[in-house]
């Protein structure tokens, strides 16, 4: 295992090599160190011995990595180019003329004391060091970075664990503090890459942060990067792959035996699988491929379902474009695991409307995507006692995350799936009803927001306030589905309160943001975005596709929206806050962030067209005043569609929401009882549904 510490080692050979040409060396200055062997006088450039200098192509590196017992060379070809004198003249000396790297056209010019190699090697050094500190100051720190953001504030982030269709979700294995890690050595003024031993001191996500080995206490060069990024290795990597390993330049002069350090310090210590990156490369591997044919919702008609094809896939995320878009603007953001997408005949099999494509075959290239790769829903026996049309119940609203709200089943279909509708706001022809498998977390029994203290918002229009399920229940003739038909499995989902994450938005499913989990609800999240109000907060199962760990989008390209500046919250909402009216049983669903031009931006289930906070009945008719939205700036070239990689190109600054303008109308009545159960409302525990029943 400590093969690859050898290059640390102080040991030398006495011997020389009969095919190296031997020449008289000048004296050397006395502010270089000198170690003298058998005759032999060696000086290394870093001031540390350890190092060596190929005196024929220039490369520096550890000395028993070297050819020979001289260590004079790297290579066999280098000693036997030398000894033949095939050039007249080392590669390091064209930097004392011309101060540049070499090229494979170098001048040849006569050979060079070592002395005026090793000068020479040291003013291209400085030079390389001077405008490396200008470039960093040059560079701004533009952009945002979590280990930043996580240090300066104290923060956790949700463990990578917590997110099984995440890369490494299921094999994460026991990775954790004090594991230790080989990667680039960046404290090094060595012009090739080396590596050196780093122990992680904390965790977030998949990012970690990092402190070399022999710095103890000391944080000062401690860093942070993506576990799993292609320059993370195990230990042992660099002995298996021959690359060196040289100690930081800021420790150097603390041990002379850099071997017997790393022995004593890293045994029984914890490393990662060899087969680690093998494991992140085949956890980023992905059954959907572009021109693939699904079934997914109509972004305009929550009721029915449309053809789309796989535009393009990043991270398991889908952009999918309707098969009738002929620009190819008319697109869908959702994850491969969705339940918003299906197999090509899904409608047709449960009984769901679906909208039939204009166009009569398939394009060339298209296929239909296997049954096999979706999301599996939970079986149900449907037989006996069973959903029925009418039933009341509880539900997220797809048009606004943030709030649950009073439901009804519109239409029972086949598998298990229902048609749901929320009460106060449906469009007279039920085209914005929304389908839920009858396992949905998504839905809840009557009483649910109250047993967890949530604030239920009942249907819009609704006078009798605060409202009661028994209430509306007896005026509206309608019966509670049983709660026994309800999904009450709570995972050890591993979630707590405070813990950070990115999600996406779904009210603009483009985006991903920095995001926290405030409320935890069983397996029920609240999802706040970070750098906005608590009206955008998102209620998103504990198994949603839609979160990610801190470092996913880092590890898949996909850009991250930081936490919105209070200047961009400000001019963004300024106008709502003014209107804004106290808290209180009013109807606040169907609110919409930001207004999106059809055929020009994503929209997901949550964000279908609304004006005026109400919901719109696709049938016209109506005459209401939109609310001021920002627009989005337009994009006419399907090449702006992908998800932005840049911060100029999609400002974070867009989650913008108008809050809802209705009446309040208050009416005090009196209070119900519900029947408390001893569910912990912050913890993974089983749910507790049940309603004390009145005569």
């Amino acid at each position: 295992m400590f093969d690859g510490y050898d290059s640390c080692s102080e040991d030398t050979s006495s011997s020389s090599s009969s095919e190296e040409s031997e020449e008289e060396v000048a004296p050397l200055p006395s502010n270089l160190p000198i170690i003298k062997n058998n005759g032999q006088v060696y000086t290394y450039p870093d001031g540390k011995s350890g190092m060596a200098t190929c005196e024929m192509c220039g490369m520096v590196g550890v000395r028993d990595a070297f050819y020979s017992k001289t260590k004079r060379f790297c290579s066999v070809s280098c000693s036997r180019s030398y000894s033949s004198n095939s050039k007249k003249a080392s590669i390091l000396a064209r930097l004392q003329v011309t101060g540049k790297p070499p090229t494979k056209k170098a001048k040849v010019l006569q050979k060079q004391p070592l002395v005026a190699k090793l000068a020479a090697y040291a003013q291209y050094q400085a030079t390389l060091q001077n405008q490396a500190k200008t470039k960093s100051v040059a560079v701004s720190m533009e952009g945002f970075s979590w280990g930043n953001y996580i240090n300066s504030n104290s923060f956790i982030a949700a463990p990578v664990t917590c997110f099984k269709h995440a890369p490494m979700g299921t094999c994460w294995g026991d990775i954790s503090e004090n594991v230790r890690v080989e990667v680039p050595n960046t404290d090094c003024s060595l012009p090739t890459k080396v590596f050196w031993i780093a122990g992680i001191v904390k965790l977030a996500g998949y990012n970690a942060l990092l402190r070399y080995e022999g710095f103890e206490n000391d944080s000062g060069l401690d860093f942070w990067c993506n576990i799993c990024g292609s320059d993370i290795h195990p230990v042992g990597w660099c002995a298996a792959s021959g690359k060196p390993l040289v100690p930081p330049r800021t420790i150097q002069h603390k041990y002379t035996n850099w071997k017997a350090f790393l022995v004593k310090r890293l045994t029984g210590a914890k490393t990662l699988p060899p087969d680690f990156s093998q494991k992140v490369s085949e956890s980023m591997q992905y059954p959907f491929k572009p021109c693939m044919r699904v079934e997914v919702v109509d972004k305009r008609h929550l009721c029915r379902t449309r053809v789309a094809v796989v535009e393009s896939v990043i991270g398991g995320r889908l952009r999918l474009v309707y098969e009738e878009s002929e620009d190819r603007t008319d697109d869908f953001w959702c994850h491969m695991h969705s339940p918003l997408i299906h197999h090509i005949g899904w409608s047709r099999s449960i009984g769901h409307r679906f909208k039939r494509s204009d166009i009569t075959k398939k394009q060339d290239g298209h296929f239909d995507t296997p049954p096999h790769l979706f999301a599996k829903v939970k079986e149900v026996d449907q037989s006996g006692e069973w959903f029925k049309e009418g039933m009341k119940l509880e539900a997220i609203d797809p048009l606004n995350l943030s709030t649950i709200c009073v439901a009804t089943i519109r239409k029972v279909l086949a598998d298990g799936f229902l048609m749901i509708g929320i009460d106060g706001s449906e469009a007279a022809d039920g085209s914005d009803w929304f389908c839920y498998h009858a396992t949905s977390p998504s839905i809840f029994p009557v009483g649910f927001c109250e047993i967890n203290m949530i604030e239920l918002t009942p249907p819009r229009g609704y006078t009798k306030l605060p409202f009661k399920w028994f209430d509306y229940l007896r005026e509206t003739g309608s019966i509670a589905a049983p709660v026994k038909l309800f999904n009450k499995d709570v995972p050890n989902h591993g979630f707590r309160v405070g813990m950070k994450l990115e999600a996406v938005d779904l009210m603009e499913p483009r985006l991903i943001c920095v995001a926290t989990v405030t409320r935890i609800i069983h397996r029920l999240l609240r999802i706040h975005f970070d750098g906005w109000e608590e009206e955008y907060d998102q209620w998103v199962d504990c198994e949603s596709p839609d979160l990610y760990p801190v470092g996913w989008c880092q590890l898949t390209g996909y850009q991250l929206q930081p936490p919105a500046s209070q200047s961009s919250r400000e001019s963004q909402s300024g106008s709502s806050k003014q209107k804004k009216k106290a808290k209180s049983q009013q109807y606040k669903g169907h609110k919409k962030k930001r207004k999106m031009p059809f055929g020009k931006k994503p929209v997901s289930l949550s964000s279908l067209p609304m004006t005026g906070g109400v919901r719109r009945s696709f049938s016209g008719g109506e005459e209401l005043t939109p609310p001021p939205y920002r627009t989005l700036p337009a994009q006419t070239a399907p090449e702006a569609f992908p998800p932005p990689r840049t911060s100029r190109e999609f400002n974070p600054s867009l989650k913008t929401v108008t809050t809802l303008q209705l009446k309040e109308e208050l009416i005090d009545g009196e209070d119900y009882n519900f029947l408390q159960g001893a569910s912990d409302q912050e913890s993974n525990g089983s749910a507790n549904f049940y309603i004390k029943q009145e005569p």
